[in-house]
């Protein structure tokens, strides 16, 4: 598991890398889906997006510790926002596992030539 999460933080050092990251890898799954499943290519991205877009909201509240230092609160700031939110690791870490929900599913639900 360590290898993976050196790739996670290495992939989310920039937002460059982390979008090209989730391209390839977004890519990868769908160019599966299209090819062993029979999904047309919008078919594969939008049902990947759906899947993508639910789980984001599933890893979000994950590892997130609120700001204890009194000054560094802004004025105005929710006091359940996280400290360090981490959102690119998080995205990465989304797209690992929505990866994963799609293969699985696709198989389970009958969608070919969607």
């Amino acid at each position: 598991m360590s290898g993976v999460n050196a790739f996670v933080r290495t992939a989310s050092a920039t937002t460059w890398r982390t979008l090209a990251a989730m391209v390839v890898i977004i890519s990868a799954v769908a160019a599966l889906a299209v090819f062993l499943f029979k999904l047309t290519v919008f078919g594969a991205f939008a049902l990947y997006f759906v899947v993508w877009w639910t789980l984001l909201f599933v890893i979000l509240p994950i590892r997130n510790q609120v700001e204890t230092d009194p000054e560094l609160i802004v004025p105005g700031q929710d006091p359940g926002a996280p400290a360090v939110p981490r959102l690119r690791e998080k995205a990465i870490w989304t797209t690992f596992l929505a990866s994963a929900v799609f293969l699985v599913a696709i198989p389970i639900f009958e969608l070919s030539g969607l």
